[in-house]
């Protein structure tokens, strides 16, 4: 009987391993991507250089404004004038508590992620909103009352942002399913208040927001200006969330909902167990889309009066101590944005891997 004895496995071919072969693969495979990959190379050699330069080995990190000698950056306007870029015209001594905030709402998204109970997610869901507006505004539990018009920079455009995003969402589910109802009158008003304010620009509804909606209370009532912004983008966000989750419902099979009325469900167990969780999944680009897109548009309540971050550069520019610095206060405001919606984003596709079902 004939033996058979095992050989060890040859190595694989050095061409089809190792970096000579992703280089290979994805940036020399033909002509034209070879010349591409070199077009690239070029471009970055005449652009990063120069701004690492700029920004890093020839900026000024330090001192005063009168020692600059370099020809780089000078981030010393950035320390500078930083509390009012984070905080705008918050009291200092009170500067903890915004940061605290902070602390919280990493605290908050962590454990929202981690924790699988729902009725505490509820639970912290309605406690963050109070908590967060407590310690930021004040006027209870002994903490200065600090008024909104003080509130600026980040902390007002990450305010607004929360507060539109956390407040549009179930706004805009409601609106979603009152456009897929089969009651005309539910129908007709939920598709004649999105299409309205998807018709007009959201520049619009601050100014009506801030100029019309006290028109319709009493003489002697003060009208938060904050307050009226708040609601003119929770408003103008809605709209939007609502058509991405039309979007993700029409992706629903039609058999998931004659399954779930087969199985007794009322209208709304059926939607809250069945139709949402999966219409909710598919929509998470979608949303984190619009999302982004909110969170850069908050610089449009500048118009209405209400310094967020990006005001904050011609705000503090405008320091005769300080002029000429634009530039840098504008570099630095669009790397928090980035940092900021790059988070998102991320963020994002957590969630996703943590809801995809498709095994």
């Amino acid at each position: 009987m004939a033996v058979y004895t095992l050989k060890e496995a040859k190595p694989a071919p050095a061409t089809s391993k190792g970096l000579l072969f992703w280089l290979r693969e994805n940036l020399f495979s033909n002509i034209s991507n070879s010349l591409l990959t070199l077009l690239g190379f070029y471009i970055i050699y005449l652009t990063i250089p120069p701004l690492m330069d700029w920004m890093i080995f020839d900026a000024t990190w330090s001192g005063s404004k009168e020692e600059i000698v370099n020809s780089g950056a000078r981030w010393i306007f950035i320390s500078e004038k930083f509390n009012q870029f984070m905080y705008g015209f918050y009291p200092e001594d009170q500067i903890w508590r915004p940061n605290l905030v902070a602390l919280i709402s990493v605290a908050f998204l962590i454990l929202l992620h981690v924790i699988k109970n729902l009725k505490i997610k509820l639970t912290m869901m309605l406690l963050y909103p109070i908590t967060c507006f407590i310690l930021i505004h004040g006027g209870i539990f002994g903490l200065e009352t600090v008024a909104t018009e003080k509130w600026g920079g980040l902390m007002l455009t990450l305010v607004v942002a929360a507060v539109g995003i956390i407040a549009s969402f179930p706004i805009g589910i409601v609106l979603a399913l009152g456009r897929q109802s089969d009651m005309p009158i539910v129908k007709t008003l939920c598709v004649g208040f999105i299409e309205f304010i998807r018709g007009v620009p959201l520049i619009t509804i601050l100014f009506m927001a801030s100029v019309v909606l006290p028109l319709f209370f009493h003489d002697g009532i003060d009208f938060d200006k904050l307050l009226r912004a708040l609601i003119g983008i929770t408003l103008f966000q809605a709209a939007y969330i609502a058509e991405v989750i039309r979007g993700g419902l029409q992706a629903i099979p039609r058999g998931q909902y004659e399954a779930y009325k087969s199985l007794g469900l009322s209208y709304w167990q059926g939607m809250i167990l069945i139709i949402l969780p999966q219409a909710l999944k598919i929509s998470i680009p979608n949303l984190v889309g619009s999302f982004i897109s909110l969170f850069k548009d908050t610089t449009l309540v500048l118009i209405i009066g209400l310094f967020d971050v990006l005001a904050m550069v011609t705000l503090t520019t405008s320091d005769s101590n300080w002029l000429g610095f634009e530039v840098e206060g504008y570099v630095f405001v669009t790397m928090i944005y980035w940092c900021c919606c790059f988070t998102m984003s991320r963020y994002s596709k957590a969630v996703e891997r943590k809801f995809n079902t498709e095994h």
